[in-house]
């Protein structure tokens, strides 16, 4: 089982869907562009957001076993994906990444 890199590529913010459907809430998603986080094998990283590893968690598993080429050569690098956390209000892009190191 290998390591696999989890990069925090682009996060976007719909303010109007916020004012409109969202209750005020007084912690919100902290992570910043650039955040990096290393799963160990299949294990969620610490200090890394519950919600977005319901999101990346499959792809996570399936890399981290070796895995990859998701949907037929959606990627160019077939040991990577790109995939969103389901927050509707202010979604996170994640840049995974097969490591060559093995998991712990």
């Amino acid at each position: 089982m290998k390591k696999v890199r989890i990069t925090a590529i682009r996060k976007t913010c719909y303010p109007d869907l916020i004012e409109k459907y969202e209750n005020p809430i007084q912690h919100a998603c902290d992570v910043k562009e650039g955040e990096v986080w290393v799963a160990n094998g299949w294990c969620k990283p610490v200090g890394f957001c519950d919600s977005a590893w319901d999101s990346v968690s499959p792809f996570v598993m399936t890399l981290a076993h070796g895995g990859g080429d998701f949907y037929d050569g959606w990627m160019k690098n077939p040991k990577s994906a790109m995939i969103s956390c389901n927050d509707g209000f202010r979604p996170v892009s994640f840049y995974l990444e097969a490591l060559d190191e093995d998991a712990e």
